[in-house]
């Protein structure tokens, strides 16, 4: 198993935590219990006082959340991994910035006012951010759409910029919105797969399962065998294939990355069966603004279906 596969399977077998912050409400209402009888204004006023200066995220996820809401005046370090195209949908704008390696060490030595820090994060580092009174704001991962807004809006509000976190949620569910079939084109769902390179599929209760059905398809994965994330094998699928096939790599691109199951010829003899639409693996990591991204595939996909009928 690769790197991106390890790193995906290790962050979506753990169920998601609640969320802290549900948004630009629950920041107001933090400024009011601190100073009770202030205008609106004098509320903005002490927020923007009391932003973190100092930021660091310990996840690739948080990190893409935390370039859209925050100033980057504020972010001093990403993780490593938001540079790493395979695993992150912001690698090239995480270049901009430095990153860390999770270590507390290094963490220490930047004097962050703000740790954004994920459930998977290693224990001892969080510990010892604990130790030194660095807050530290932990995420869970997202199974759903609402989920990711929320934690959109939590992250928004932390560091301060409550609006740009409602901005972004604004932004997806247009997006979102605009894959839901037409009166028009109403019918049935249309069957659906997310086959990654090994195999690894989403199934029931993951946010790409929420993803799929907010377009107007069904995700088949429980079909061969899938519950919550799990693999898929070639002779199944070739057995039953599915109308639609969303996957990271295919032909030349599968042999160059070593993957025989979605370069192998057998899939070759499903056309016409089942179409096969691209859908990078980096796409099935986080929620937020990936968001934004995975319904851009998902409309080239559907446009590919409708093209194909």
């Amino acid at each position: 198993m690769g790197r991106g596969a390890a790193w995906l399977l290790a962050t979506l077998l753990t169920a998601s935590l609640p969320f802290a912050i549900s948004g630009l409400s629950e920041a107001r209402n933090a400024i009011a219990a601190i100073a009770p009888g202030r205008t609106d204004a004098d509320s903005a006023a002490l927020l923007k006082e009391n932003r973190p200066r100092r930021i660091v995220s310990l996840n690739p996820c948080l990190d893409a959340i935390l370039l859209e809401v925050a100033d980057d005046a504020q972010i001093t370090a990403l993780s490593h991994f938001s540079r790493d195209p395979e695993q992150s949908a912001v690698a090239q704008a995480a270049r901009r910035f430095p990153v860390t390696y999770e270590t507390a060490e290094e963490i220490l030595l930047l004097k962050p006012d703000l740790v954004l820090a994920s459930i998977h994060t290693a224990p001892a580092t969080r510990r010892a951010l604990e130790r030194m009174n660095i807050p530290v704001a932990l995420f869970g991962v997202p199974a759903t759409v609402e989920e990711s807004h929320a934690q959109v809006r939590d992250v928004a509000a932390r560091v301060g910029h409550p609006e740009r976190g409602e901005a972004l949620v604004r932004r997806i569910e247009a997006a979102l919105e605009a894959l839901r079939p037409q009166a028009s084109d109403a019918g049935p769902p249309v069957p659906a797969l997310i086959l990654q390179p090994g195999g690894f599929s989403p199934g029931a209760g993951t946010l790409q399962d929420d993803l799929l059905a907010r377009a107007g398809l069904r995700n088949v994965s429980a079909r061969y065998g899938v519950n919550f994330w799990g693999v898929v094998r070639l002779e199944e699928l070739v057995e039953n294939p599915p109308r639609l096939l969303l996957t990271g790599a295919d032909g030349a691109d599968a042999s160059a990355g070593g993957d025989r199951l979605l370069s192998h010829p057998v899939l070759k003899r499903l056309e016409g069966r089942m179409l096969a639409s691209p859908y990078p693996r980096q796409l099935l990591y986080c929620g937020g603004p990936t968001l934004l991204e995975a319904a851009r595939y998902l409309r080239l996909a559907r446009t590919a279906l409708e093209n194909a009928s």
